[in-house]
Parts: structure tokens; C-alpha cells; sequence
């Protein structure tokens, strides 16, 4: 039989408190995620905004992508269109606002709500180097787009090369 000291027990129990008080000090200071109207006024500006929301800690961003563009563009319009709204100042301090948010999905619909197009950037994906280059390649294919494709295509490899993306089949065969 072994036989355990009044210290020994007492340091037992105190190392047991503080681990759980350790455990809820933890919780207490988990990083900010935005509520959804906070992620809201960060791409309310944006063309074809719908809505935002929050599920869990990934930001969910919904915009409408005229049928117009997506006849005249076809798939390749239909491919840019998350990243037009992804890879953006908006992004980028919604990230640097709310440490907490782990990504930003960003779904596209068309006029019968039908989804085109998403992509999830996962926080960490861009480093500072990567946010300019992004950045920059969204500028072209904004001032661009329309008369150089190539722009667009650009773009889009960028996006599939830095995101978890999906295309609706009926946009993009």
C-alpha cells in the first residue's frame, strides 16, 4: 500500500484547479470572429452583394452575378466571379479586424438564385507578398477583363491555385 502525504495530495488538487482554470481563461480569450452584419458592412459596397452570415468561425459572403455577364463571359466568368469579391482590400481587413475568423467563402448566384460558383480562403493562406499579388491581379482583371480575357484567366488560376473552390456544372462543363 502506498501511502500519499497531505502535500502531496494538496499539490495534486492545486494543479488540478489550475488546469481547469486554466482551460476556461482560454476559452475567455478566443480571437474575435464579426457577427454577420459586421461581415455585412465589408462587402455591402461590393456590386451584386446579397448577404453575409457566420458559420462557426468562416464568414460566408453571397453575391449575384448578372445573367448578362455570365452569357457573354460563360465560364470563364463564371470561374472569376468569387474571386472579383474574394480577393480584396475587403477580405484582407476583414482578416486583419477579426483574428478569429478562420475564412472567407464566397458564393456567387445567378438570377434564379441558383449557385455559379464559391471559394473558401482559409486565413492563413496569403502571406503579405501574396495579398499584393492578389491584389494587383484583381485590379487587371477589373480594368481589363472585358477586352483582355486573359486577365480573367489569370485571375482565376491564382484563385484555384489559393482556394477550396467548386463550379456549378451548368457554368463551367
Amino acid at each position: 500500500m502506498v501511502r500519499v502525504g497531505y502535500a502531496a495530495v494538496t499539490a495534486a488538487a492545486a494543479v488540478c484547479v489550475l488546469a481547469a482554470g486554466g482551460c476556461d481563461l482560454i476559452q475567455k480569450e478566443r480571437p474575435p470572429v464579426p457577427t454577420a452584419e459586421e461581415a455585412a458592412a465589408y462587402y455591402s459596397a461590393h456590386q451584386g452583394f446579397i448577404d453575409a452570415d457566420v458559420v462557426g468561425n468562416v464568414v460566408r459572403v453571397r453575391f449575384r452575378q448578372s445573367q448578362a455577364q455570365l452569357k457573354r463571359g460563360g465560364p470563364l466568368w463564371a470561374r472569376s466571379g468569387p474571386y472579383v469579391h474574394l480577393f480584396t482590400p475587403s477580405t484582407q481587413k476583414l482578416f486583419k479586424d477579426y483574428p478569429g475568423a478562420g475564412g472567407v467563402r464566397v458564393i456567387t448566384l445567378d438570377a434564379s438564385d441558383e449557385q455559379v460558383a464559391q471559394a473558401l480562403l482559409p486565413r492563413d493562406t496569403l502571406t503579405e507578398t501574396r495579398w499584393k499579388r492578389s491584389l494587383n491581379l484583381l485590379g487587371h482583371a477589373l480594368a481589363e477583363g472585358s477586352r483582355q480575357p486573359r486577365r480573367l484567366e489569370e485571375l482565376v488560376i491564382w484563385g484555384e491555385d489559393h482556394t477550396q473552390y467548386e463550379y456549378n456544372p451548368k457554368y463551367v462543363p
